[in-house]
């Protein structure tokens, strides 16, 4: 047999996205060169890897193996680069962190300079809700988590990082009031909420059972992106964290609505296990985090003050 690292990766991609299209997507190659490349690894096994039915592809059993060994193959080859630069004193190896939706606003500000100085570390981002990055953390999969809320039920370190401010947010259709209403008005909202399991959307019940509140109407949409195009469509209103919606308030397209007790204030974390025995990777950039957040808050984040 006479693969290559090339083709391996190739099918290993295809394997877990099940399309040669979106493989070629996230390899950043044509889909041509993907498709010549994944025929010419078939050529090399007697068993089919793959099956094409209608205009969907299938990995076959075997396939599935030959698909989990390649990773493997790869895994050990990434470890040998990682360790031949570790050898000339860089820092080598993956960064991994898992962080909810919202936060993808502002994690990348306290990853650029990090990723810079460190070309030969790679990072790992899962951008997922508040309970598959508790479990992402409490299974040992990622060094670190970026969360509004500490889970309870685990040991954790943290870095605070900056305040996660919460408002009553509108599309610009909305005649909006100058003086702070009272949180009643939210029984004459249509309200947009978040999924079961967001930090926001429990906020957000948190906000309602606290003032009594009684919803008439209710919209539910699985990331902040999709409810703020929904309330800038005018399909209702949402409590939204201030940290996804500046372009939006810069343009009119949002608008924040005053209501007494708001906004609510929680702080962005960073946090790890408690008990992980942090690689030399994690510990370096918990020294860069706790270094350089208030250059990156002041540089990226002072727009916060004006809200």
């Amino acid at each position: 047999m006479n693969y290559t690292l090339h083709q391996l990766e190739i099918f290993c991609k295809i394997a877990d996205l099940k399309s040669v299209t979106k493989a070629s997507e996230e390899l950043f190659l044509t889909q041509p060169a993907v498709s010549i490349q994944l025929k010419k690894f078939q050529e090399q096994f007697q068993n089919p890897l793959f099956e094409v039915v209608g205009r969907k592809i299938y990995i076959t059993e075997f396939g599935t193996e030959i698909a989990i060994a390649a990773t493997n193959i790869l895994n050990e080859v990434q470890a040998l680069n990682y360790k031949a630069l570790s050898f000339h004193g860089e820092l080598a190896g993956t960064l991994k962190i898992a962080i909810v939706s919202t936060a993808k606003y502002a994690m990348p500000y306290f990853l650029t300079d990090f990723m810079n100085q460190h070309p030969s570390v790679d990072l790992v981002m899962d951008v997922t809700n508040k309970a598959e990055v508790v479990r992402s953390l409490e299974s040992n999969d990622v060094d670190f988590a970026m969360v509004s809320t500490i889970p309870k039920n685990l040991k954790i370190d943290r870095i605070q990082l900056m305040e996660n401010k919460l408002h009553l947010v509108g599309g610009r259709q909305y005649t909006q009031s100058s003086k702070n209403l009272n949180p009643k008005i939210f029984e004459q909202l249509p309200l947009i909420y978040r999924e079961q399991g967001s930090a926001t959307r429990n906020a957000m019940e948190r906000f309602m059972a606290s003032h009594k509140i009684s919803t008439y109407k209710k919209m539910e949409l699985t990331s902040n992106e999709a409810v703020k195009q929904a309330v800038v469509a005018g399909l209702g209103f949402s409590i939204m964290p201030l940290i996804g919606i500046k372009n939006e308030l810069n343009t009119g397209d949002l608008q924040i609505i005053p209501v007494k007790d708001l906004p609510m204030v929680t702080n962005w974390n960073l946090i790890w296990l408690s008990s992980k025995n942090l690689s030399s990777i994690a510990k370096r950039f918990v020294e860069h985090i706790n270094e350089n957040k208030s250059l990156v808050m002041n540089a990226h984040f002072n727009w916060f003050n004006d809200y």
